[in-house]
């Protein structure tokens, strides 16, 4: 791999600047194993919790012309059981950021201590699931209580705290500075986009939760703005997260202000081939216009 694409966020050595995003094939170690050998600069696991979580009945994903529908309400095995596959995940050679959740700030801090004794490279703060109640962006949408989350997890933890961010709010940039206030080390921007999909021949809503989260490609312009408003507001690295799948997707996101992407929803269409094919497209891109890594190209887009 070029290593102009090698780069750095918040102390993790990444190889490049593509990684999985959360919610994808992250529940077992062995799934994380395999991804990483797809060029991937690192793996970011399913959302966990601190006790089991069977989450919603089906169905739970529903296709739509844009993307990906979702409502799978945080379903997982709780955090002392998946301390086995973190042992596991470790093996994969690349950075390994672990995403949790809870219903309160002491729950995010048991979450995180117990992850990062189990090996966690970084930890990724999942306040801004769109359905379910009483965590996720119900906790984003606030700012003095992200604030008061990232602060007890800082407090309990010395990994790298990444803080994934809801675009579900007024203006995102008063909870990006929140979270830095706590003490984030970067920003994700951003998790789906609320939405919902009804079948016209039954009346119903598809998703047996009636509301989910909206993944792919319909929330990217969403996204790259989300990503260029929190690069001017706040000093810490910023990863992109919605609608990535091509090269120039990503070099976008990065001319926008991020230091690196998360890839999930094409990974449904197009495999884990994507990486590379990612990768690859940036690597090209970058020689072609005589720049020397990524580090170059991010929030470039600022100096116009």
């Amino acid at each position: 791999m070029s290593n102009r694409l090698a780069t750095n966020i918040a102390g993790l050595k990444l190889s490049s600047p593509t990684m999985l995003a959360a919610g994808v094939l992250g529940l077992s170690g062995a799934f994380l194993k395999e991804i990483a050998h797809t060029e991937v600069g690192a793996v970011v696991t399913k959302s966990i919790g601190l006790n089991p979580r069977s989450g919603y009945r089906n169905p739970t994903i529903v296709q739509v012309d844009c993307g990906l529908l979702n409502a799978i309400g945080l379903s997982n095995p709780g955090i002392h059981e998946f301390g086995t596959e973190i042992a596991e995940a470790k093996k994969v050679g690349v950075p390994l950021i672990v995403n949790i959740f809870g219903f309160s700030v002491d729950e995010f801090g048991e979450v995180a201590s117990y992850a990062a004794k189990a090996g966690a490279d970084a930890l990724e703060l999942n306040v801004s699931c769109p359905h379910v109640e009483k965590a996720g962006a119900e906790i984003g949408q606030d700012p003095q209580l992200v604030k008061e989350v990232v602060r007890e997890v800082k407090k309990r933890v010395r990994k790298p705290v990444f803080v994934k961010l809801t675009a579900n709010v007024g203006d995102i940039t008063e909870i990006a500075k929140a979270a830095v206030e706590g003490g984030a080390d970067a920003i994700t921007a951003i998790n789906t986009v609320r939405a919902m999909a009804i079948n016209v021949e039954t009346t119903h809503p598809i998703l047996a939760n009636k509301i989910g989260g909206l993944s792919g490609p319909a929330i990217k312009p969403i996204t790259v703005r989300c990503v260029y408003e929190i690069y001017h507001e706040v000093d810490v690295p910023v990863v992109g997260c919605g609608g990535i799948a091509t090269w120039r997707d990503a070099v976008e996101f990065m001319l926008a202000g991020a230091s690196a992407v998360q890839v999930g929803t094409a990974i449904a269409f197009k495999g884990l081939k994507v990486f590379k094919s990612i990768n690859h497209g940036i690597s090209l891109y970058l020689r072609k216009n005589r720049f020397r890594s990524v580090k170059d190209i991010v929030g470039l887009s600022h100096r116009c």
